[in-house]
């Protein structure tokens, strides 16, 4: 399989290639022009930048590269209405652009992520046997699956990380239970997590938990849950499910409350 990347820094795109899996070629180039006249047609090309102005940044500079039958592809984590937008910008065009949900982190870009696309149903067809390829595999069978079409694939990441939200709140609040009601140390912590694991708790939030216990501090002799500060962020995707579902109207209490507190601690 070859596989072409964009990547503006000569030495890491040196790096990347270097670190290919046997069997395969990847390809680091330093502009779109060099991306889109390497690959076979018709394209298939995965944008994994930044969501908001960055996305659009680059359809507007890739749009007039691009022939009939190419599919561009926004792999981040977009605001589905944004993906709306796109899609009408571009209906005029010869390509397809579809929004595509992906999850899995660091280790899934390595393993193999979750994969949602959405859009046109042609689209993919086309797309379906390369995103099989590399998604994660779960007693064999793909994580990947057509979520419908226009936004759908950005819709459903949407949701998916507001359960995340609401989940991670859960463990959170389990944790500080655990460790400062009942005292418990980062063993026994660690234990009673990957107990938890073994049964109808079995998740992958639930096993990085357990083995975020026995992780040491590189820079001291501590434990690394006991050196991270109380705070919490976001990009936007717990708040964005909030909304959305007061507009339908649904309520999510759980999810509402997750969103809340990532405000309280984030200062």
């Amino acid at each position: 399989m070859r596989r072409w990347v964009l990547i503006k820094t000569p030495d890491k795109g040196r790096q990347l290639e270097e670190a290919a899996t046997p069997g395969t070629t990847v390809k680091a180039v330093q502009n779109l022009s060099d991306l889109v006249a390497g690959l076979e047609k018709p394209r298939k090309i995965i944008v994994l930048v930044p969501a908001g102005r960055p996305v659009d940044a680059v359809i507007e500079e890739i749009s007039p590269l691009l022939e009939e039958g190419d599919i561009l592809i926004d792999g981040g984590n977009s605001y589905f209405k944004d993906t709306m937008r796109r899609i009408r910008g571009v209906e005029n065009r010869r390509f397809h652009f579809m929004g595509m949900g992906v999850s899995g982190g660091e280790k899934g870009a390595r393993t193999g992520p979750s994969i949602m696309p959405g859009g046109d149903r042609q689209a993919w067809l086309a797309l379906k046997p390369v995103l099989e390829s590399i998604s994660a595999k779960v007693n064999g069978a793909p994580c990947v699956a057509y979520m419908g079409q226009h936004a759908a694939g950005h819709y459903v990441k949407m949701v998916h990380n507001g359960i995340e939200y609401a989940i991670m709140q859960l463990i959170s609040e389990t944790y500080d239970f655990l460790k400062n009601g009942l005292q418990l140390s980062n063993d026994e912590l660690h234990e009673t997590f990957k107990n938890w694991n073994e049964g109808e708790l079995q998740s992958f939030l639930i096993e990085i938990t357990a083995d975020i216990f026995k992780q040491a501090d590189t820079e001291s002799d501590d434990r690394l849950i006991d050196r991270i500060l109380d705070k919490a962020g976001s990009k936007g995707t717990g708040k964005w499910t909030s909304q959305e579902a007061m507009d339908l109207p649904i309520t999510l209490p759980t999810i509402d409350m997750a969103v809340a507190m990532r405000d309280l601690f984030l200062h």
